[in-house]
């Protein structure tokens, strides 16, 4: 209940700042634009909530996919509405204080010329402390003696159409903003991957099996936003990359084999030398039936899962393990990752490539003497800026790292983006990726 309530609190929090800076600051009290506006915003907010909380209660696939895509649209868009926001708060307190103070400089400069033309500067004195003090009938005294109340209307007014057209050219600029950056993200994140070919040099590797390719693929996120043709796809580009391995490095489905087995039938097609290789994510572990139904189904597609586990490969008459762990999200039911039981009693001699979903898990596999370490997990952050943030939980946000690895050397670990999307389909300043590495001596 703790992080749903963080949650509801910070999107309560979210649509309050929206309604203040976009709605309240930008219409007039009572008219018809506040209203809608307001009634949007609220109605907005709860199908998101009902989007997060869907397959908690139950709704079933078909009516996730319906409450899916308005939901988790306006969490982008809602999200970059916020950025844009507080980006403009500087330009717009700018704007506003210097209407403010030219209007202080009007007023000051119009007070002697009235008393110029013989306006008694007492009398006028008295009167606006009187309408300071007293109220409506004195105000109205004052425009009588003082000017004339249509020129103080005509005064008053250009000032508090100026903060008001700050008001809502800032929020245009906002939404505009929001809106393209969503735009493009949409198309970033629907359409094809990015391919990355990643050469890695591995100082143990037996110069026989230089530029043996892998291909990596992780966090595709087969769910109530994808289709089976997002599938096809991403197996269509790993098969023409010719790669002599192919791994899946975790958060494959976002539901269980009923809702979702028929995206994931595709995967049969894969094809290289010497195998498709499959290991858990943390979103294997979120679905209903846990990962245990999805292991078997991939058995099924001829994709293997590693599960605490190592297998050879055998290229060129040389020998490289390919090891798995499983994700640390199934520590809590006992299945969580093993690195003894993977990696233990092997030839040390040998070089070895460990699947792990999580880039954090890079530690433990430097201190079993890993090479290197392919993950996903990141997504590169999906949606900038949140790649800043990705840093305060994961060592690497995407691409080629390293860590000193026990008794001397190095272990690589390379983070791939992804090649699907969680939440929102958006993707900004991280495109999705499939990565062909190229092992080199």
């Amino acid at each position: 209940m703790g992080f749903v309530g963080m949650i509801l609190t910070a999107v309560v929090v979210v649509h309050l700042y929206l309604w203040r800076r976009l709605v309240r600051a930008s219409t007039t009290p009572g008219s018809r634009p506040r209203r809608v506006l307001t009634w949007a915003l609220v109605i907005l907010a709860v199908v998101m909530v009902v989007t997060f909380a869907g397959s908690r209660l139950g709704l079933g696939m078909d009516v996730e996919r319906v409450v899916a895509w308005p939901g988790y649209l306006w969490l982008a868009v809602m999200f970059y509405l916020f950025v844009f926001g507080l980006v403009m708060e500087v330009p717009r307190a700018i704007a506003t204080f210097v209407v403010s103070r030219r209007r202080r400089t009007a007023e000051t400069a119009a007070a002697p010329a009235e008393r110029a033309e013989g306006e008694a500067a007492p009398v006028d004195e008295v009167v606006l402390a009187g309408a300071a003090a007293g109220g409506g009938s004195t105000a109205h005294g004052t425009a009588t003696i003082g000017r004339p109340a249509a020129e103080g209307a005509a005064a008053d007014a250009p000032a508090i159409d100026r903060r008001l057209f700050i008001s809502r050219t800032a929020s245009a600029v906002v939404a505009a903003g929001a809106l393209a950056t969503v735009g493009y993200g949409v198309s970033r994140a629907l359409g094809d991957p990015v391919i990355e070919r990643v050469p890695i040099r591995l100082p143990r590797l037996d110069p026989r099996m230089s530029g043996l390719r892998i291909a990596v693929v992780s966090d595709i996120h087969l769910g109530p936003l994808s289709g089976r043709g997002h599938t096809e796809r991403i197996v269509r580009m790993i098969n023409g990359l010719q790669a002599d391995a192919v791994t899946i490095v975790g958060d494959l489905v976002d539901g269980t084999v009923a809702e979702l087995g028929r995206l994931a039938t595709p995967l049969r097609s894969l094809e290289s030398r010497y195998g498709a290789y499959f290991v858990t994510g943390n979103h294997e572990y979120y679905t209903a039936a846990g990962p245990q139904e999805w292991i078997e189904e991939l058995r099924s597609l001829g994709v293997r899962p590693l599960r605490n586990e190592r297998v050879e490969i055998r290229h060129a008459g040389a020998v490289l393990d390919l090891a798995g762990v499983n994700d640390l999200n199934g520590v809590p039911s006992g299945d969580g990752p093993d690195f003894g039981k993977a990696l233990g009693g092997r030839d040390a001699n040998r070089p070895v490539v460990l699947m792990a979903h999580q880039p954090v898990q890079v530690t433990q596999a430097a201190a079993h003497g890993v090479d290197l370490q392919l993950s996903g997990h990141t997504h590169g952050g999906q949606m900038a800026p949140f790649n800043l943030l990705v840093p305060l939980q994961q060592p690497v946000v995407a691409g080629l790292a390293s860590v000193p690895r026990t008794g001397g050397g190095d272990t690589q670990v390379y983070v791939t983006r992804g090649a699907g999307f969680w939440g929102p389909p958006v993707r900004v300043g991280a495109p999705p990726e499939i990565t062909l590495v190229e092992l080199r001596t």
